[in-house]
Order: C-alpha cells, then sequence, then structure tokens
C-alpha cells in the first residue's frame, strides 16, 4: 500500500522499509503492518488529541510523573506549551508502561522504537502465523474461560505489583497470540499509588474481564477478585505470587471518624505554623 505520509521520517530514517497493510483503528491510535530492516512488526500512529476519542483524559493523567517540574508546571497550568507536553506525556506513556511490564515479565509487544508519535512493536501472531485474534474474537469453552480468567487476574496482581493499572482492561485488549495471552494498549495506564481513582480502576478491569470469561463460565462472576486485590494491595500484602479466593469480605469496624478529625486538625495547625514562620 501507499507509505502514508505519517511515516516519512521513519522511512527517511531507515526505520520503515514499507507499509504492508493498517490492521485496525482505534479510540487512541491507528495501527499498521510494517517492514522494518527485513521484518514484520506493528506501527501504532497516535491520533493528535483532537481527533483522538478517548474519553476523561485528565483522571488517567493524574500521578503521572513529568520529566521535569517545568513540564509539570506547564501542564497544570494548561498553557499551549503545556497541552503539548500533556500530549506528548500521554503518547509516551504506553512506552513507559510497556517496558515496565516486560521487565516484570508480564507478556506484552516488545517495543523496538519510538519516534514522531509513532511505536514500532513486536507483531503478535497466531499458531498459523496471521495476525493474532483478540479475545473477543473467540467463543473459548468453559475450561479455558477459566484457565484465561486465572491467568488474567494473575497478570492484574503483577501489573499492580509493578505500581501499574491498565485502566481499560478488556476483552478488546487482550491478544491470543501463539504463545498465550498477550496485554496490549496501555496509553492510558494509572499509576496505581498516585491516582485517586486507582482503586475503582482496578475494580472495573478486573469486573469487565471477569464479566467476559463468565460469559462461558458463570460461576466466575459471584468471584470478587477486584475487591480482594485492592484490599491486599493498599494494606501492603499483595505479591506476584499471592493465593487469591475471589472472595472479599467488607470489614464491619465503624470508621474512627474523631480519628481522622484530629489528624486533619493536627495536618491544620502543622501547616498555620509552616505559613507563619514563612511571613
Amino acid at each position: 500500500m501507499k507509505i502514508p505520509d505519517c511515516f516519512e521520517n521513519l522511512v527517511r530514517n531507515g526505520l520503515v522499509d514499507e507499509v504492508v497493510t493498517r490492521l485496525m483503528s482505534g479510540k487512541e491510535a491507528d495501527v499498521y503492518v510494517v517492514l522494518s530492516k527485513g521484518e514484520l512488526c506493528c506501527a501504532k500512529v497516535y491520533k493528535n488529541a483532537s481527533t483522538r476519542s478517548f474519553s476523561q483524559l485528565a483522571q488517567y493523567q493524574e500521578g503521572r510523573k513529568g520529566r521535569n517540574s517545568r513540564q509539570a508546571r506547564a501542564i497544570q497550568k494548561n498553557s499551549k506549551y503545556g497541552r503539548k507536553e500533556a500530549e506528548e506525556a500521554w503518547k509516551n506513556a504506553e512506552v513507559e508502561a510497556l517496558r515496565t511490564l516486560a521487565h516484570a515479565g508480564l507478556r506484552v509487544p516488545h517495543v523496538y522504537e519510538y519516534c514522531d508519535g509513532i511505536l514500532l512493536m513486536e507483531y503478535i501472531v497466531s499458531k498459523d502465523g496471521s495476525a493474532a485474534p483478540r479475545l473477543n474474537d473467540l467463543r473459548l469453552t468453559s475450561d479455558t474461560a477459566r484457565e484465561y480468567h486465572s491467568e488474567m487476574i494473575g497478570n492484574v496482581v503483577r501489573m499492580l505489583c509493578s505500581g501499574i493499572i491498565h485502566g481499560d482492561l478488556s476483552e478488546f485488549n487482550v491478544l491470543v497470540g501463539s504463545d498465550g495471552l498477550v496485554i496490549i494498549d496501555l496509553p492510558q495506564a494509572v499509576n496505581a499509588s498516585g491516582n485517586n481513582n486507582a482503586r475503582a480502576m482496578l475494580e472495573r478491569d478486573v469486573e469487565n474481564i471477569t464479566s467476559y470469561f463468565g460469559k462461558f463460565a458463570p460461576e466466575l462472576l459471584s468471584t470478587e477478585y477486584g475487591k480482594e486485590i485492592w484490599k491486599l494491595y493498599a494494606g501492603g500484602k499483595l505479591t506476584p505470587d499471592y493465593h487469591l479466593t475471589g472472595v472479599f469480605e467488607q470489614s464491619d469496624r465503624p470508621a474512627d471518624v474523631k480519628g481522622v478529625m484530629r489528624e486533619i486538625d493536627y495536618a491544620r495547625v502543622l501547616h498555620e505554623r509552616t505559613l507563619a514562620r514563612a511571613t
């Protein structure tokens, strides 16, 4: 096919020899199969903010670390430079998440290059060598659904232990490759310890995949892995090999409202003293 203009710099720099076909068009990017240095790989071309349809961007970016304080201030002020930096940070987030998760041993596409808003990464194939299907494209037996569900719950745990929550995990963002399940699409990856929405997103990710596998193995629908995982994580007890039960027991201990108010008053006094010293 004719090489799209967006690949001009990659072709000039010898990173792309040929654009074979467009594999898919998503809400935040278009994905192409390209020939790079004689090998097939995927090229993910991120859409600009003006055309990207991913909603509620701010809640995903909360807690992400910028390159420096100047970038962070600019993003917070929403200046022209800040919007440019926020857009670049959104695109870089997937590269960083993929590398972090690969280092932690999760099966994600291998990153080759990132240049001019285009991510060159591993082309995931099925056992017959064709493009790997998404989970959504398959009909599963109950045994396979339970096996895949267990694997995905383990992946969610390992991601969380690496400080990352997918944030948009579903049957549409998992490929069934020749060597098993492969997690994809991570530009919205959430910083687990720095985002106020982390718990809700973690539980939603687990609910999404459980609802899908529950179509084939209905007994999975009664599990509560998301709540169990977060409780262990918040308590500092979660490890990659922790044996989960899928059972969650809500604490019936009343909240210590007076204790919380004391802590708030203490923090307020400290803040007022700090301001007094500064003036």
